[in-house]
C-alpha cells in the first residue's frame, strides 16, 4: 500500500503515545434553567485545550465507544493563522511548530506541519471509535490527497468508504478566476471493513412516483418484471402468453423472469386459467440466454389453458375490477408484463456522494444561523450548516450513540445533534473540544442558546412557482405576478426586508422577513464545560495532587481498556474484577505502601489473577505465584502506552 512520507513523520507518528493523560476538570454545567455550578449529570461535554491532550484524557472513558466522529480540521489554504502548539522534542521540528503557517502556496514546511498536526490527532480518534462507527473530515483541495494517504494508513484502505463531494455554495461570482471551487468534500472511513450508511429519509418528490391506478390500498409505481442472470438462470426463461391477445411473452434479452416458475404460474392463475405446456422454442430461449450451456431442450411455458372468449372476456373483467395481481399487464392489459413495486416496501433512500447544498445547506445559510443566534454578529468565519451534520448523524447513528468533534468551532456539531435528538426524541451525546480562547465564549454560547431558544425573524415564502417547460412560455406573466406579490408586501407595512424575485431551486420565489420578532424554540438538553487540568504524571510519578478517583479510574482503563465504574467492596482499594482477574490499587498520596501478609489477607474477592498496585512488596515471589498474585509497581509499571 502507498504511504506518504515527510520531514520528520517519524517524530509523529507514535507521538500520541507520549501524550500525557490529563484530568477532566469541570468548571460548569448548563441546562434549560440555565448554568449551574453543581453538576447535573449531563452525558455532553464540551472541553477548553488542546486536542491531542484531551482526546487522549478522553480514552480512559471512551475509547471504542465513540459511533461516529465528525471533525473540520485546518483546511491550510496558506490563509490561515493556525499555530500548531504540540511540543515535540526535536529541533527542526519544534522551529518549525512554533511558527505560524505562511501564505505560500508552494511551502513545504506548511504542508509537513499540517501532516504533523494532523497525523497523531487521527491515531488517538481511531482509538476512540467503536467497532461499528465512523470517521468523516471535511477538508478541500489543498490537503485531500495526503488525508487520504494518512487515513488510509491509520484506518486501512479497506476501511475507505466515501469521498463526498458537499455543494459548499448555490451562487458564484461572475468576476471568479481559474475553475472555481463550488464543493469541499468529506473522507469518511469506517472502524472496520465493510462500513454501511443507513438510509435516508423518502423524500416527498420520491413517494409522489408512487400511486394506485388500479384501486390497490397500498400504492406502487411500475418495476421490471424481468432480472439479469439468463445465463445463469436459463430455466427461469420461458414464455408467458398474454390472455387478452394470446402472443408470447419472453424476457428481454439477458435477462429471465424474476420470480421462479410455481410462483410466476401462481401468480397468473389470478387472471386466468394457466397451465405449464411445453413449446418447440429451444432457439428463442436460446437467444435470450446468449447460447450459453445449460439452456433445458425442453421447458414449461405458461400458456393459456382454453384460449377462448370466455377466457378473455373474464380476463377483462379482472383488469377493469381493479386491485391487480402483484404481475400485471401493461397497456389497458393487451401489453406486457410489469411488476409492482410497493412504496412501502422500498425503505429508505440511498446514500450517494454527492450531497447538494438543497439538502443540506451551504455556507450562506451557515454564516446567517450563526448571525442570528449571535444577535446580528459573525461570531465565527467559517461555519458549517447544522443540516450537513445532521445529515451525518442520520446515516452513521443510533438514537443513543455518541458522536465526538475534536475541532469544535462554533459548535455546530452540538446543534445538529440537540437538533435531531429533538426531531426524532433520541439521546445522542456529543462531545466537543475546542483549543481556542473562544471554547466558552462561542462554541458553548452557541450551544446554550440553542438549548433555550434565542430571538430570530421569521421568514416568509409570499410567491413560489416551480419553473417548468410547460410555464416558461409566460415567464413574463410569471415575474409580472411575483412582483405583485413584493409590491402588495411592501405596502402592507408588515416586512422589514422583502427580496426581489429570485429563482432559486427551479422555483420563482418572493421572501420576505416579518418585522415582529420571534423565538427560536429551544431544543432542550444540557452539557458541561471542562478544562484540561493537571497531568495524572508529573516527572514519572503520580502527581500528588490528582484526585484520586480520576487515578483509579485511569489505573482500571490502563489494565482493562474498560469504563471504570466504581464498585463497593470491603477493601477500599479494590478495583474491580476484569476477565477473570481482580484488581487492587493499593496507594497513598502522603506515605508508602507495601504489598504483605497483612494486606493479602484483606483482599476478599478471589479471582484466578490477583493484581496489586502497590510502592513495595513484601512478600517472597514464590508465594505470590502460588496464590495467583502479580505485584505492580507504582509508579513504573504505570504507564498507559
Amino acid at each position: 500500500m502507498p504511504t506518504l512520507e515527510w520531514l520528520c513523520k517519524d517524530k509523529v507518528v507514535n507521538r500520541h503515545l507520549d501524550v500525557p493523560y490529563r484530568i477532566l476538570e469541570r468548571k460548569y454545567s448548563f441546562d434549560a434553567a440555565g448554568t449551574r455550578a453543581e453538576d447535573v449529570g449531563s452525558e455532553n461535554m464540551i472541553v477548553h485545550g488542546d486536542n491531542l491532550e484531551a482526546l487522549k484524557a478522553l480514552l480512559p472513558r471512551y475509547e471504542g465507544r465513540v459511533s461516529a466522529v465528525y471533525i473540520d480540521p485546518p483546511y491550510n489554504t496558506g490563509n490561515e493563522n493556525w499555530v500548531y502548539n504540540d511540543n515535540v522534542n526535536a529541533p527542526r521540528i519544534r522551529k518549525w511548530l512554533g511558527q505560524v503557517v505562511g501564505r505560500e502556496s508552494e511551502d513545504l514546511s506548511r504542508h509537513d506541519k499540517w501532516l504533523c498536526m494532523t497525523y497523531p490527532r487521527l491515531r488517538l480518534l481511531h482509538k476512540l471509535l467503536a467497532d461499528d462507527g465512523a470517521i468523516f473530515v471535511s477538508i478541500d483541495d489543498n490537503e485531500l490527497a495526503s488525508l487520504k494517504l494518512i487515513c488510509d494508513e491509520i484506518f486501512g484502505a479497506a476501511c475507505f468508504v466515501s469521498n463526498v463531494s458537499w455543494q459548499r455554495t448555490y451562487s458564484t461570482r461572475n468576476d471568479s478566476k481559474g475553475i472555481v471551487n463550488e464543493v469541499e468534500h468529506l473522507l469518511i472511513y469506517g472502524k472496520q471493513p465493510g462500513w454501511n450508511p443507513k438510509k435516508l429519509p423518502r423524500t416527498t418528490s420520491m413517494d409522489k412516483r408512487y400511486s394506485s391506478p388500479d384501486d390497490d390500498p397500498r400504492p406502487w409505481k411500475a418495476g421490471d418484471a424481468s432480472a439479469p442472470g439468463a445465463a445463469t438462470h436459463p430455466g427461469m426463461v420461458y414464455a408467458i402468453q398474454q390472455p387478452l391477445t394470446g402472443k408470447l411473452i419472453y424476457p428481454p434479452n439477458g435477462r429471465c423472469w424474476t420470480y421462479g416458475q410455481d410462483q410466476m404460474l401462481a401468480i397468473m392463475r389470478e387472471w386466468a386459467d394457466y397451465e405449464l405446456r411445453e413449446l418447440d422454442d429451444y432457439d428463442k430461449r436460446a437467444s435470450i440466454c446468449g447460447y450459453t450451456s445449460g439452456v433445458p431442450e425442453k421447458i414449461g411455458a405458461i400458456m393459456l389453458a382454453q384460449p377462448t372468449e370466455e377466457t378473455f372476456r373474464h380476463t377483462k373483467k379482472r383488469y377493469d375490477d381493479g386491485v391487480w395481481p402483484v404481475l400485471y399487464f401493461t397497456t389497458g392489459g393487451r401489453g406486457g408484463i410489469a411488476c409492482k413495486r410497493y412504496l412501502d416496501e422500498m425503505g429508505g433512500r440511498i446514500v450517494t456522494n454527492l450531497w447538494p447544498y438543497v439538502e443540506v445547506g451551504h455556507t450562506d445559510e451557515a454564516s446567517k444561523t450563526i448571525k442570528t443566534i449571535f444577535d446580528g454578529r459573525l461570531a465565527f468565519d467559517t461555519p458549517k450548516p447544522p443540516r450537513l451534520i445532521e445529515r451525518i448523524l442520520q446515516i452513521a447513528t443510533g438514537p443513543n450513540d455518541i458522536i465526538l468533534d475534536s475541532f469544535a468551532g462554533s459548535g455546530t456539531t452540538a446543534h445538529a445533534v440537540l437538533n435531531l435528538n429533538k426531531a426524532d426524541g433520541g439521546k445522542r451525546r456529543f462531545i466537543l473540544v475546542e483549543m481556542e480562547d473562544y471554547a466558552d465564549s462561542i462554541t458553548a454560547e452557541r450551544v446554550k442558546r440553542v438549548i433555550q431558544g434565542y430571538p430570530t425573524k421569521e421568514e416568509k415564502t409570499l410567491y413560489d412557482e416551480e419553473i417548468t417547460p410547460k410555464n416558461l412560455a409566460s415567464g413574463a406573466e410569471l415575474l409580472e405576478r411575483a412582483k405583485a406579490a413584493a409590491q402588495e408586501a411592501k405596502d402592507s407595512g408588515l416586512y422589514e426586508k422583502i427580496s426581489k424575485p429570485q429563482i432559486k431551486d427551479g422555483r420563482l420565489q418572493v421572501v420576505a422577513t416579518l418585522k415582529a420578532e420571534v423565538s427560536a424554540q429551544g431544543t432542550g438538553g444540557d452539557f458541561s464545560f471542562y478544562e484540561l487540568g493537571a497531568p495524572l504524571l508529573v516527572d514519572e510519578r503520580l502527581n500528588p495532587s490528582a484526585p484520586l478517583e480520576k487515578i483509579r479510574e485511569y489505573i482500571w482503563f490502563t489494565e482493562t481498556k474498560t469504563p471504570f465504574s466504581p464498585v463497593a467492596d470491603d477493601n477500599e482499594y479494590y478495583l474491580g474484577t476484569f476477565n477473570d482477574a481482580a484488581y487492587y490499587f493499593y496507594y497513598k498520596s502522603d506515605e508508602t505502601t507495601t504489598l504483605d501478609a497483612a494486606f493479602l489477607a484483606s483482599v476478599k474477592s478471589k479471582s484466578d489473577l490477583t493484581i496489586v498496585y502497590a510502592d513495595r512488596c513484601a512478600v517472597d515471589a514464590k508465594k505470590l505465584k502460588r496464590l495467583g498474585v502479580v505485584f505492580k509497581k507504582i509508579p513504573r509499571d504505570i504507564n498507559g502506552r
